[in-house]
């Protein structure tokens, strides 16, 4: 009987019998080693593609909570101012321009006499310009307490004079007092005022003058 033993190979039977063996063995433990690539890179890919798709959609929470965003409109008024024509010689008087004044002839006046006022018009603007000065415009009263004694409207004979008032030049003018009661437009018998303590005050188109006190005898 033959014992089948390594002596049997000798020294070149020994090598390839090795070789063989490690020949199976490297075969064997690469497709164990291809196996386990190919299950880990199956786990990798699937891991990246969660992590990108994790990435790229929001969460509901987030998409719900973020604040949104309403766009700001903003309104510019432009104002449009129109010049105002500027002033020649011969336009109306500016009223702030103007300063009226009035004072008594005399503080007192005795029995017969007609009280007289004189009336000053100066105009402080820097141009020539136009007042009306006469009874439409400008008028003067004559009281006692709140007795209305006298007007020179009410007993004016011109209702309109259109005066140029060149700066710094005053106007001057006397209004005379015939002493007697306005009634009825001065018309028909008037009575005469009696003696005692009377003011007189004058009124223009938007002026106005401190009141002049007198007496009469």
């Amino acid at each position: 009987m033959e014992e089948d033993t390594e002596s049997d190979y000798g020294d070149e039977g020994l090598d390839q019998f090795w070789k063989r063996r490690a020949i199976a063995l490297a075969g064997v433990i690469g497709t164990i080693g291809f196996m386990v690539y190919a299950c880990s890179g199956d786990d990798d890919g699937k891991r990246t593609v969660q992590n990108a798709a994790a990435v790229g959609t929001p969460s509901a929470s987030a998409s719900s909570a973020a604040p949104a965003v309403m766009p700001t409109v903003t309104v510019t008024a432009t104002a449009t101012t129109t010049a105002k024509p500027r002033k020649k010689d011969g336009d109306a008087c500016d009223p702030k321009a103007m300063v009226l004044s009035l004072a008594p002839v005399k503080d007192v006046y005795r029995d017969g006499e007609q009280p007289q006022f004189r009336m000053t018009l100066v105009n402080t603007g820097e141009r020539a310009c136009t007042f009306d000065v006469g009874r439409d415009s400008v008028d003067l009263r004559v009281s006692s307490g709140t007795d209305r004694v006298w007007s020179a409207r009410q007993c004016a004979r011109d209702g309109s004079s259109i005066q140029l008032l060149r700066r710094g030049i005053p106007y001057t003018e006397t209004i005379t007092w015939d002493r007697r009661r306005g009634n009825d437009g001065c018309r028909g018998h008037r009575e005469e005022a009696q003696p005692g303590t009377y003011v007189a005050k004058i009124k223009a188109r938007g002026l106005k003058a401190p009141r002049q006190v007198f007496a009469l005898r």
